[in-house]
């Protein structure tokens, strides 16, 4: 290229003309766009119309509406609302309208249920809350006469829904409703066994997920422990029923009673147990450990316990009621139809594993408290194979350690030291009910150590504690003739001494007592008369019996000083316990003449009712 030819400049390109399709027009920022040619103009103008007697609240007259003045109709709506508060808020509406007039829930109870019953799944745990809340302190008690199942089954559609629920605290929750629906109307329970179990036995499967949420956990195992408790009673009201049926109506052969229809629909939840029990087992030594592991126990966890061993304890004594039920008397299952073999449950096998970790050991260095919490555990426990006691082999279950427990349990004892003797008095009507049969059944090397320890356990009791009637029942129980045990404590001569110490003991309750608990003084003259009346002439009962009318002398006068007399308590008792006194003295071989004078002492007394001076 030349030199020259760089300092020129580029000749510009020519224009190309073309037609030009529309005019560009600039426009500044902020100003307004005029409308097109073609706009329409499509607003509305209106006045509004005022009329003076024109209202809401006119539209409302003669309506039940809530404290906001909202109707069932319109809080009905408000239920379903996206937010959780508007829900709560339609809840607490629907609970005061319902205080405000209680008629609107007896003529709507129908759509008033079917439109609660849809919270019992609500993502919101207050608003499930409050729903329960109306449930038990309004729905409920205001029903109680109109409670029918259809109102039942709108409820338990959703309950049941809710237990298969994705979230867990919404299955736990569902639990805690089906509780209270049990505890209102009982038979919904029965008429859905097996579909309750099968979700408890899912439950308890995956403990682990809910053990987060122990408020509602320990829910859920109480309702389970009611429903079982509910089958308990049922079964001992059918053994009720079957006997008044056989003896009122045993010429009719073809005859079914009710408790037999009754007992039907136990043995469907019998039939769960063996998935129900091993599941109750896993969850209660799982807690146990967590329990143990924790630096400082909580009252939830110690509940859930508890509540788990209940469970145990309700269905062994459920297992135990159906056993004897279909029990032959040769010790065989009667072949009846639609009754099958219950003894093919083995429940001690379903029981080992609790079996083997009893006693419950605490660890060391915890406080009283805990101390405590543990011993209720056990003898919680204890009370479980009580029930099962007849049929404990001593080669599968090493019995020794049962036996040292109840020994230390009447002594008062635990690991660490003495107990709370207000504790285990409390704690006494799991054990004594059971000791007469037990004690009969036991291996005669534990006899005498386990009556040494009932015989000073009931020397130490309160004679005017709950407790005393039922070492009294025991007593009863082991002395008459009228039982098997009985027979087998008074035929054994190392046995007799403390058949002796409770006899003697029996006076010196009366005049403790004196007249402050009438239910005592009238049990303690019962068993003297139903020893006078049971004893055989010339044997140790019968002198035993005897020699309590020294003791007697001052139930009747205490001291007599010239004219001066101080009265016992006889006096002071009712006609019907003052009955029973006299006719303890009727089996008396002898009366001695300082009884004699008491006696004497109480017919001049003016107080004494004409009655029983006649009887005399």
């Amino acid at each position: 290229m030349n030199l020259l030819d760089m300092g020129k400049s580029k000749p510009r390109a020519k224009k190309s003309k073309r037609g030009v399709d529309f005019k560009k027009i600039k426009r500044k920022v902020g100003r307004k766009l005029p409308p097109p040619k073609n706009f329409t103009d499509t607003s509305i103008k209106s006045k509004a119309i005022i009329l003076p007697e024109q209202s809401i609240a006119t539209e409302k007259v003669g309506l039940a509406v809530d404290r906001k003045g909202l109707t069932l109709r319109e809080l009905f709506q408000q239920t379903s609302h996206h937010n959780a508060r508007t829900r709560k808020a339609a809840l607490l509406g629907i609970k005061d309208l319902m205080l405000k007039h209680p008629l609107e829930l007896k003529l709507h109870k129908f759509a008033i249920v079917e439109k609660l019953r849809e919270r019992i799944c609500d993502n919101d745990k207050v608003v499930r809350e409050t729903l329960y809340q109306i449930l038990k302190c309004v729905v409920f008690p205001c029903l109680m006469e109109e409670l029918t199942r259809p109102i039942m089954s709108l409820l338990l559609a959703y309950v049941f829904n809710a237990m298969t629920h994705m979230a867990a605290d919404i299955r736990l929750m569902a639990f805690k409703f089906f509780e209270l629906i049990v505890l209102n109307y009982p038979s919904s329970f029965t008429l859905h066994t097996q579909q309750v179990f099968d979700n408890y036995i899912d439950i308890l499967r995956n403990y682990q997920i809910y053990l987060q949420d122990r408020s509602n956990l320990k829910n859920a195992l109480a309702g389970l422990e009611r429903c079982l408790s509910f089958l308990v009673g049922k079964a001992r009201e059918c053994d009720r029923r079957s006997v008044l049926d056989f003896d009122e109506r045993r010429c009719l052969h073809s005859y079914t009673s009710e408790a037999q229809n009754d007992f039907a629909d136990i043995f469907l939840a019998v039939n769960k147990f063996e998935d129900l029990v091993p599941a109750l087992v896993n969850c209660f030594q799982e807690s146990i450990l967590l329990f143990r592991g924790m630096s400082k126990n909580d009252a939830l966890s110690f509940d859930c316990l508890l509540c788990t061993v209940g469970c145990i304890n309700h269905s062994v004594e459920l297992f135990v009621a159906t056993t004897n039920k279909f029990l032959g008397c040769h010790g065989h299952v009667s072949q009846t139809d639609g009754e099958p073999d219950v003894v093919k449950i083995d429940m001690l096998g379903l029981l080992k594993k609790l079996w083997e970790s009893f006693p419950i050991s605490q660890p060391h260095n915890v406080g009283e408290k805990e101390d405590e919490r543990y011993f209720i555990l056990n003898v919680k426990i204890t009370e479980t194979f009580l029930h099962l006691f007849q049929w404990i082999d001593d080669n599968t279950f090493p019995i020794e350690k049962f036996l040292r427990f109840i020994e230390c349990f009447l002594l008062g004892k635990v690991d660490c030291g003495a107990l709370n003797k207000s504790l285990l008095e409390k704690n006494l009507s799991t054990v004594l009910p059971f000791f007469p049969r037990f004690i009969s059944q036991s291996i005669r090397s534990w006899r005498v150590p386990l009556l040494k320890a009932f015989t000073l356990a009931f020397m130490d009791c309160k004679v005017d504690s709950p407790a005393c009637l039922l070492y009294l029942n025991a007593i009863e129980e082991m002395i008459l003739p009228t039982s098997s045990c009985s027979m087998l404590l008074c035929s054994d001569p190392e046995v007799l001494c403390f058949l002796v110490d409770w006899i003697h003991k029996l006076p010196k309750i009366l005049q403790s007592v004196g007249d402050r608990h009438t239910n005592i003084s009238e049990a303690v003259l019962k068993l003297i008369l139903s020893i006078g009346q049971s004893s055989m002439l010339n044997s140790l009962l019968a002198l035993e019996f005897d020699h309590i009318q020294l003791l007697l002398k001052e139930f009747y006068v205490i001291r007599r000083v010239e004219d001066a007399i101080t009265y016992g308590p006889f006096l002071k008792l009712p006609l019907d316990c003052q009955e029973l006194a006299i006719c303890c003295l009727y089996y008396f071989s002898s009366l001695s003449i300082d009884l004699l004078e008491s006696l004497c002492s109480c017919c001049l007394n003016p107080s004494m009712d004409v009655f029983i001076v006649i009887v005399w």
